[in-house]
């Protein structure tokens, strides 16, 4: 997996969040301000932020813009190598990436044993999604891992609450640093620190007795208190002073949404993100789902996706694994801390307004991973065999997508190269690819004009191409090259539909740019 993840990251292009967040890293670790992405909480963009610093970028803290061309001027405009500073940026998100996998190991050992924690790890490590968003310097793997690791150790603290509560409480707090997006695991996670103590303090006493629960009341008390305070601690590690004014248009929250936010525990930055997050859902997305262009969202995409972006073997562990944990009863205690989490994560996933990729729902391949390794728990001689040979068919599969980890679809939907045909955006094209368009255009087609159509926050002349967009000019002048990134064609109407439609596809790049003859 580590491999996988390194040669993945040395290759790739930054992402479209990627600048965002290494500019915002750069100036947390270089101004020491909160100004800029306060969608996103600071503790993952502070671990970029080591890597960052690692490579001793040079910064103008003088520039002034919006969040994506402060990342844009840090990585083209100052000098800078984008290929050097991005891989560094990504390291600390591989090595946590890497440190989860432990936690999905620990979990499953506890649960079912070392052969269960190992094939709960085998899944972790051959997940695409888990690798393709593990290698990038995006928040999505390390908020997860997070989250995770708050339900492990609280599943740890029905033998110890002292010490595993407070734990899984930083953890908690962690992700909640990270991504706002965990918010609904909370309560959540409340309950189960609850269910933990009392389990705990019950001894030879009834569950029921007033001492019990007022333990239990506390544990889930300790639990918030130590989330909330690791996320102030977050906050005053970027600035001390905690100076807050916004870069960006904060829109007023109205209906209950408004006093929920007014009441969180938070800094102001952090509450001022939230109203940003909601603003951002009530954006009018485009979304696109097996070839249907369609405006807002749908409440199923996510399994569809899912169900596209997940290997079969998995898909057919992770669902066996969840009626083992519910259904073998030694496993049942466990159920809620392996199955609750997730379930309350997807259902607030899919009610929001973007339907943008899996990476939304990237904490499934964590829990589930665990789930799945339960399965060797029941004994039978045929499962054991059968776990095994899934488990090698999803390795096999993983394994034949690399180094193309972001546009992968399992063999029922035609592999990685037929992704394009049913979903967009980070399950596909993510503007990973420039890089690699740039050695396919001098190996292939050198000296020849150039049309590009590119979304990504990549520069392209950076990277040596010199190319015009052919949506400015009319149709019968557009000669030549013609690369559309698959984001691009998904959603194109008009002349760029008119363009792909007139044109004859002769190479394919990464499997999220393609291009045209003209």
């Amino acid at each position: 997996m580590a491999f996988a993840m390194v040669s993945t990251a040395v290759r790739q292009t930054p992402t479209i969040d990627e600048p965002v967040y290494v500019g915002a890293a750069a100036e947390y670790t270089h101004q020491h301000r909160l100004r800029h992405n306060p969608e996103h909480p600071p503790l993952g963009k502070l671990a970029i932020g080591a890597g960052v610093a690692l490579a001793d970028p040079r910064v103008d803290p003088s520039f002034t813009g919006d969040q994506g061309a402060v990342g844009r001027h840090l990585l083209y405009e100052t000098g800078n190598d984008p290929w050097r500073l991005m891989l560094w940026a990504r390291l600390p998100v591989i090595a946590l990436t890497l440190l989860f996998g432990l936690v999905v190991f620990a979990f499953g050992r506890e649960l079912a044993g070392t052969p269960g924690a190992l094939a709960a790890l085998a899944l972790y490590c051959f997940s695409p999604d888990v690798i393709a968003h593990g290698s990038l310097a995006t928040l999505d793997v390390p908020a997860a891992g997070f989250v995770l690791t708050s339900a492990w150790l609280l599943w740890r603290a029905r033998r110890g609450p002292r010490l595993y509560v407070p734990l899984a409480g930083a953890a908690l707090g962690a992700a909640l640093a990270t991504k706002m997006s965990t918010l609904p695991a909370v309560p959540v996670l409340m309950a189960l620190a609850a269910v933990s103590v009392r389990h705990a303090s019950a001894g030879g006493r009834g569950r029921g007795s007033g001492r019990v629960v007022v333990r239990a009341v506390v544990g889930a008390g300790v639990l918030a208190v130590a989330a909330v305070a690791v996320v102030w601690v977050t906050y005053l590690m970027v600035d001390p002073r905690l100076r807050w004014t916004p870069e960006q248009h904060v829109p007023t929250v109205r209906g209950l949404r408004g006093p929920l936010v007014e009441m969180l525990p938070f800094p102001e930055a952090y509450r001022d993100g939230m109203r940003i997050q909601f603003g951002l859902e009530n954006r009018p997305w485009q979304g696109f789902l097996f070839g249907r262009l369609y405006s807002g969202s749908l409440w199923y995409y996510l399994p569809a996706a899912l169900l596209v972006k997940t290997p079969l073997g998995m898909l057919a562990l992770w669902a066996a694994g969840a009626v083992v944990v519910v259904a073998v009863r030694r496993l049942r205690p466990a159920a809620p801390y392996v199955l609750a989490v997730p379930v309350v994560l997807l259902a607030a996933a899919m009610q929001g307004a973007r339907d943008l990729g899996t990476r939304y729902a990237v904490f499934l391949p964590l829990f589930l991973a665990v789930a799945a390794g339960c399965v060797l728990v029941v004994r039978r001689r045929w499962v054991p065999v059968a776990a095994g040979a899934l488990v090698g068919f999803v390795a096999v599969s993983s394994l034949r997508a690399y180094p193309y980890y972001l546009p992968y679809s399992n063999e029922a939907f035609g592999g990685p190269g037929r992704t394009r045909e049913f979903l967009h955006d980070s399950n596909v094209d993510w503007g990973q690819d420039l890089g690699r368009l740039a050695e396919r255009l001098r190996e292939r087609f050198p000296g020849e004009r150039v049309w590009l159509v590119y979304k990504g926050s990549g520069v392209p002349s950076f990277y040596g191409i010199r190319a015009r967009d052919p949506r400015g000019v009319p149709v019968g002048d557009v000669r030549g090259v013609l690369a559309v990134s698959d984001s691009a064609a998904a959603k194109a109407t008009g002349r760029l539909a008119e363009l792909i439609g007139s044109s004859r596809p002769v190479d394919d790049v990464g499997h999220s740019i393609t291009v045209y003859r003209r």
